[in-house]
């Protein structure tokens, strides 16, 4: 009989529960929470809220003042507004349109109110907040591993690569949610806690499962091609580089062309006012008055208020059809799409179709390096 045996025998510790992407994952949401830097970040991201959470409550103010809806039009024009509910008049024009007699009704109204807030937040501030903490956390996520050789480590183990790679993403689509899912459905409880009654959840159900829609659509490509950038480089920072480079690149070519087409429409509208004006004096009725076989000249309107919110809320009529350049833009048109207020096919499929190729080009890549040291 040997003194010490040295084969295999059974583990009698204690088994860790769950799978290897769960493990991996949470191993990866611990280690990022350690950065104090951001903590702080997920917490400022949190901030933009403020803002929206006032818009919400004025609103609402607005319409338990009697200011919105079908009461609008029986109100004194003279009448003396010196509540809060006035700027809550002010978001609802930006965002709905003025009201009038055959406009829709209160719970329309707050539906269409609370649909194009939600989105100009996720849209406007938490984007550009997630694409900036995205950027500094995820490039060190794979290009770390690969730098020190810890897939000796991970696949020497019962650790397939499709469970790397959910861990992975896991990890990031953590941070999105707490970056723009959690904080939106934050602001539509609020909405529903500041509103005269709770009977405003039956018509603004959909709006919770919208917002955690638009944060997966939101997620999907932004998180594949930050994974796919940190699998093709040992260096962290290379990484982040080309990530930022990619969305400010793509950000200043859509500029760039979306400038050129109003420029050329401008200049197109100069040249007929001009080839216009000997026919006809240019005074006041001139929008009133037609020419033969032409429409009426067009003449720049006053800059509306809340200009910027009007723009994160999606209410420009004009396609934009330079979006499918730009992952920003692109991601601003399917979110519009998701909470209803996109609706034109030709406008909602050159940005899908762009963020589908995205998305799979760099999951290919990223299954590509992460099989990659195991094929060797």
């Amino acid at each position: 009989m040997p003194l010490h045996d040295v084969g295999y025998r059974p583990w009698r510790g204690r088994v860790a529960t769950g799978s290897a992407a769960g493990v991996i994952a949470l191993t990866g949401i611990k280690l990022a929470w350690k950065s104090r830097w951001l903590r702080r970040a997920v917490l400022f991201a949190w901030t933009p809220g403020i803002v929206f959470a006032f818009a919400f409550f004025a609103f609402e103010q607005a319409v338990e003042d009697g200011l919105l809806g079908p009461m609008r039009p029986r109100l004194r024009l003279d009448q003396a507004i010196d509540n809060i509910g006035a700027l809550g008049t002010v978001i609802a024009n930006a965002l709905a349109g003025r009201p009038s007699a055959n406009g829709p009704t209160t719970d329309e109204l707050r539906h269409i109110v609370w649909s194009r807030l939600l989105l100009a937040f996720m849209r406007a501030p938490q984007a550009l907040l997630l694409a900036i903490v995205v950027g500094l956390v995820a490039p060190a996520l794979v290009s770390r591993d690969l730098r020190a050789k810890a897939w000796l480590v991970y696949f020497t183990r019962p650790v397939r690569e499709i469970d790397y790679i959910v861990g992975k993403l896991v990890v990031l689509a953590m941070l999105v949610a707490a970056i723009t899912m959690l904080p939106a459905l934050a602001l539509w409880v609020l909405g529903v806690l500041v509103s005269p009654s709770l009977q405003v959840v039956l018509t603004t159900w959909d709006l919770p499962l919208r917002i955690v829609i638009s944060a997966l659509t939101l997620a999907l490509p932004t998180v594949l091609m930050a994974l796919a950038y940190s699998s093709l480089t040992l260096e962290s920072r290379i990484a982040s580089f080309a990530w930022f480079a990619t969305w400010g690149a793509c950000w200043v070519a859509h500029g760039a062309l979306t400038t050129a087409d109003m420029m050329a429409a401008e200049a197109v509208d100069r040249v007929e006012a001009s080839a216009y004006s000997t026919a006809m004096p240019l005074d006041d009725d001139l929008e009133q008055r037609s020419f033969p076989g032409r429409a009426p000249l067009r003449r720049r309107p006053p800059p509306e208020p809340l200009q910027w919110l009007r723009r994160a809320g999606g209410t420009d009529a004009r396609p934009d059809r330079w979006a499918w350049l730009s992952p920003y833009h692109a991601l601003g048109v399917v979110q519009a799409a998701v909470f209803g207020i996109e609706r034109r096919p030709d406008v909602i499929i050159p940005p899908v179709l762009s963020l589908s190729v995205l998305s799979l080009v760099a999951g290919a890549v990223l299954v590509n390096r992460v099989g990659a040291p195991a094929r060797v």
